[in-house]
């Protein structure tokens, strides 16, 4: 009986991939894993600023800038760096709800964007149309239980993205200059933090094989 339990409980992880949408998980094994978005973005972008900066700064950013260009990359982005997630809609009768992206993810002094930013919110941060993505909360559920995921932090996303070029804004008050990279963001999967449950699952136009619908629900 202990062997059939530890050979479950390695099971797992196995089971949990399987249970991933098939699109998505093709675009994800076709793109590169990254590790750390900030290390990244400061490679990418290459701002080489300061007295203690290489003399090759510039030319190691283009190199690395060539190295990405059109290449897939995956991401997650943990439940407690997600704020860039709100509720959207409910319905509580059938339990049908959106969740709002602003699709700006932040990595230490910079930002991975969808497509480039032309003007800045009231706060200063980029200015990107929302994402919508739609799902449908467990039978039993209330919009006190839907509400939660987002008070107590418990949605992880995972985002497949094409990195397109660098971008730069000025900040409010003319202090400085805000920087960030551009992409095309491909699929987005939000799953439960704790139980790896999907919420919700959306695709750029044509980014999978055969095709996704934005807003598609997993």
């Amino acid at each position: 009986m202990r062997r059939l339990f530890l050979a479950a409980l390695l099971l797992l992880p196995t089971l949990a991939l399987a249970d991933v949408d098939a699109r998505f998980a093709q675009l994800r094994d076709q793109a590169e894993a990254l590790g750390s978005l900030s290390t990244f973005l400061d490679k990418y972008i290459g701002e080489c600023s300061g007295v203690f900066v290489s003399p090759s700064c510039r030319s190691d950013a283009e190199a690395f800038r060539g190295k990405y260009g059109g290449r897939k990359l995956y991401m997650i982005v943990g439940e407690e760096a997600a704020t860039m997630l709100s509720p959207g809609p409910y319905q509580p009768g059938s339990g049908n709800y959106t969740i709002q992206v602003v699709p700006s993810f932040p990595g230490g002094s910079y930002a991975l964007t969808q497509g480039t930013p032309t003007q800045t919110d009231s706060a200063g941060n980029p200015l990107l149309p929302l994402i919508r993505i739609t799902g449908t909360t467990p039978e039993g559920w209330a919009a006190t239980d839907y509400l939660r995921l987002f008070s107590a932090r418990q949605i992880r996303a995972q985002i497949v993205f094409t990195p397109q070029g660098v971008w730069t804004l000025p900040r409010k008050q003319g202090l400085g200059k805000l920087q960030g990279v551009a992409a095309r963001v491909e699929a987005i999967l939000l799953t439960h933090a704790r139980t790896g449950e999907p919420l919700g699952l959306w695709f750029a136009e044509g980014a999978a094989a055969g095709g996704g619908k934005k807003g598609k629900k997993k």
